[in-house]
């Protein structure tokens, strides 16, 4: 009797265990790149239970990637009314107010999740669109500010040394800026955006 009740156990966790292993994950697609996939599983986890937070914030992310901003933005601003607190949100609707070119409510957002989460997965990311919307707005020293700080949680990336060269360049810190966009090429030889700028700069410091 002992050994029936032991295989029968056997076959329910079994079956509960591989039910687990087949059932789609969204955020496994996310990761994988598979914004499509993800997007698609998200929609099904709301459509079966419209308070489910994490489908919300994957499927945001997903949009993003997708460049469906106002998709995003309209479940994002959803899911905010329903955890006005959730940081990721948060970060996300910053994203989406971004790239639609709002820049006051880009701010508003990213300060916020700085603030709810000042060592969040995407702090990197939120100091590094501060520093581009800082350049949007010709106020290249905070730029400098914030895309340093960016650079301080991911002092590899190729790009946003370059971002900062030129916040640097255009406040007139030209050796500063030269420095950046070497380091920015000698992370990626091929970036040409640093090596124009750390031509210009030879150019300009050439002409003194």
């Amino acid at each position: 009797m002992k050994k029936i009740n032991f295989i029968f156990y056997f076959f329910i966790v079994f079956s509960v265990s591989l039910n687990g292993q087949t059932k789609p994950n969204a955020l496994v697609e996310y990761r994988a790149g598979n914004y499509s996939g993800a997007e698609a599983i998200c929609r099904s986890e709301i459509a079966e239970n419209g308070q489910n937070i994490e489908a919300h914030v994957v499927l945001c992310w997903s949009l993003l990637k997708l460049g469906r901003f106002d998709e995003a933005r309209a479940f994002g601003e959803t899911a905010l009314a329903m955890n006005p607190y959730d940081a990721r949100l948060i970060e996300i609707m910053g994203e989406v107010s971004y790239y639609k070119g709002r820049n006051n409510a880009a701010l508003k957002y990213f300060q916020e999740y700085i603030s709810l989460a000042p060592e969040g997965q995407r702090i990197d990311v939120a100091y590094y669109y501060i520093g581009e919307i800082y350049i949007r707005l010709g106020r290249f020293r905070y730029a400098d500010i914030a895309l340093s700080t960016a650079l301080h949680y991911l002092p590899g990336n190729a790009l946003w040394h370059s971002r900062l060269a030129y916040a640097r360049e255009n406040s007139g810190e030209l050796a500063d800026a030269a420095a950046a966009y070497e380091k920015a090429l000698a992370l990626d030889p091929q970036l040409a955006d640093a090596r124009r700028g750390l031509d210009r700069i030879h150019t300009a410091l050439g002409a003194r």
